[in-house]
């Protein structure tokens, strides 16, 4: 089974490093925990919050208890989509990919920084969309590719 999924398993592992080496650098540097962090462009800031919630700060909960119990549940999505990979074959198979090895990288932070350290600020003006991290968009695209294999790629 290991070698059929080789290529799934490392899509995974590079989504994973990446996030996390992406966090690590966001991390290491102080200027990123200032009002407006570290200025990119005229659009983007990098700007390090810690999430405790879920996508985009939702459900978050400062009750340890409720915290623990939404990682717990976001992990039994995790072993599901785990699933429905295996289950799967090719666009959609690499989708379930992408949303694994997001996944696992927000699941890390929550596990040993009990918060998902978020960081890209994109903006128009004084216009902020909700701060995110490079796990998010690997999830976000992995959900937006299943959607368009839902209406557009499968055949009755």
């Amino acid at each position: 089974m290991f070698k059929k999924h080789l290529v799934d398993f490392s899509i995974i592992i590079f989504i994973f490093l990446t996030d996390r080496v992406s966090k690590l650098l966001i991390i290491s540097f102080p200027e990123t925990y200032e009002q407006y962090g570290i200025s990119v462009t005229s659009f983007l800031n990098l700007n390090l919050i810690w999430n405790e919630g879920i996508a985009f700060g939702l459900f978050s909960f400062d009750e340890k208890l409720y915290y623990n119990l939404l990682t717990i549940f976001i992990s039994l999505i995790t072993i599901v989509i785990i699933w429905l990979m295996l289950r799967s074959e090719g666009f959609e198979r690499f989708s379930y990919t992408m949303i694994i090895g997001g996944s696992f990288g927000n699941i890390f932070d929550r596990v040993f920084y009990s918060a998902v350290p978020d960081f890209i600020d994109l903006h128009i003006n004084n216009f902020h969309w909700f701060i995110f991290n490079v796990a998010d968009i690997f999830i976000t695209i992995g959900i937006i590719f299943l959607i368009g294999f839902e209406i557009l790629g499968k055949k009755n």
